[in-house]
């Protein structure tokens, strides 16, 4: 697309006073597609600048988590602060915050006021556990919400513990829902006039995704116990290791992928057994099917493996590191990687879009910025001038 082509969500102004991830990476998808994100830090800066690895003191991660966005320092928590983001309020389209329950309220910008100055306000609130309840003013890290949805639980090998990613799992899975809410909060607002609260709790949407244990254990009573890589519900369903040493991984969600499978490595007897023809069944006969799949591969380096499962029209892929990723064919020809140019490092790669439209696609337009890169700029913008830029700098609000 176009530099000067517009994207799908031009016109959209944001202000994101999240921190950390899941606020922050709403925002950022919002922004991929035109959105003018302003990203109001405090003026010590957002804590996910050091999170991470980093080159030369700038953080890599923060590269990708404020891309397309304009970064402003302002203390919240100061009265000059409070007075420059109510006026800023005025023409916004969304705020994104991730503060305790009751903080915006204290500073005297809860719902309340910020709608008596902009009706049409969307307000995103992005927390651990959500507005109310027990627990709505603990501090909420995805972890926790990795821990309490029962992730952990199943994640692992049968005989080890309850295991957490490596990532931030929860945080990526409520940014991606929280983007979406605000969407549909928007949509609402073309119907009605009015803006609303979105009240995002990280707890919620990896619950929703962990699919249908709470219906399980309510209809049945069953909890489901950890397997490793394999999966209950289907088999063979695991990674192998290749006879040079790599690793892929198969699976056999479908009753057709699960007969070829057992036809290429040469075991096609199994496809005549009474439980093989579902996938529970499959698995309570896990252990035989891996020896079987596990073992014809063994044999095999993996170029010969992927060759033959191809050929075969059964499902495998390759256990990849970033490394693997960023020279893939496949994710070459989908452009998933995009080179940026950045003023503070040079050439920096980062994950592009993570979806494609056909007439307004998205763009990564520019890195995450340095600390308060665009504070004068974007406050000229709201009539603060040179001088009361510096008095605002004297007062450390910016």
């Amino acid at each position: 697309m176009p530099d000067t082509q517009p994207g799908a969500l031009d016109g959209l102004r944001v202000l994101d006073v999240a921190t950390l991830f899941a606020g922050p990476l709403a925002a950022t998808m919002l922004a991929d597609h035109g959105a003018d994100v302003i990203k109001i830090e405090h003026p010590r800066g957002d804590p996910a600048r050091t999170h991470g690895a980093s080159r030369d003191g700038v953080g890599l991660w923060w590269k990708m988590l404020a891309r397309n966005k304009r970064a402003i320092t302002l203390y919240l928590g100061s009265p000059a602060g409070q007075e420059l983001f109510r006026t800023m309020v005025a023409d916004a389209d969304v705020v994104i915050e991730n503060f305790r329950p009751g903080t915006l309220e204290r500073w005297g910008l809860g719902y309340d006021v910020l709608s008596e100055i902009n009706p049409r306000l969307v307000l995103a609130r992005v927390t651990g556990f959500g507005q109310t309840g027990p627990y709505a003013r603990r501090p909420g890290f995805g972890t926790l919400a990795e821990a309490m949805s029962g992730f952990a639980a199943i994640t692992g090998e049968p005989d080890g513990p309850p295991t957490l990613p490596p990532f931030g799992l929860a945080d990526g899975i409520a940014a991606l829902t929280t983007a979406f809410g605000i969407m549909t909060a928007l949509r609402s607002r073309d119907r009605t006039g009015r803006g609303q609260v979105l009240d995002m709790a990280i707890i919620e949407p990896i619950l929703t995704v962990l699919g249908g244990q709470v219906t399980v254990y309510d209809q049945l009573g069953e909890l489901q116990a950890r397997t490793g890589n394999r999966s209950a519900n289907n088999a063979p369903r695991n990674t192998y290791r290749c006879a040079d040493g790599s690793w892929v991984a198969v699976s056999t969600s479908a009753q057709s992928i699960a007969e070829r499978v057992m036809r290429l490595v040469g075991r096609p007897d199994y496809i005549d057994q009474p439980w093989f023809n579902s996938g529970s069944g499959r698995g309570e006969h896990a252990d035989e099917l891996d020896a079987a799949v596990g073992g014809w591969i063994a044999e095999r380096e993996r170029d010969e493996v992927m060759a033959e499962f191809e050929r075969a029209n059964a499902a495998v892929a390759p256990i990849y590191t970033a490394a693997d990723v960023m020279s893939d064919p496949q994710f070459e020809a989908l452009g998933s990687i995009v080179s940026i140019e950045d003023e503070e490092l040079g050439p920096v790669r980062m994950q592009n879009v993570p979806f494609r439209l056909s007439d307004t696609p998205g763009r990564v337009r520019s890195a995450g910025p340095a600390l308060g890169r665009h504070t004068a700029e974007v406050l000229a913008g709201y009539g603060v001038d040179e001088a009361r830029l510096d008095a605002l700098r004297a007062d450390g609000v910016v």
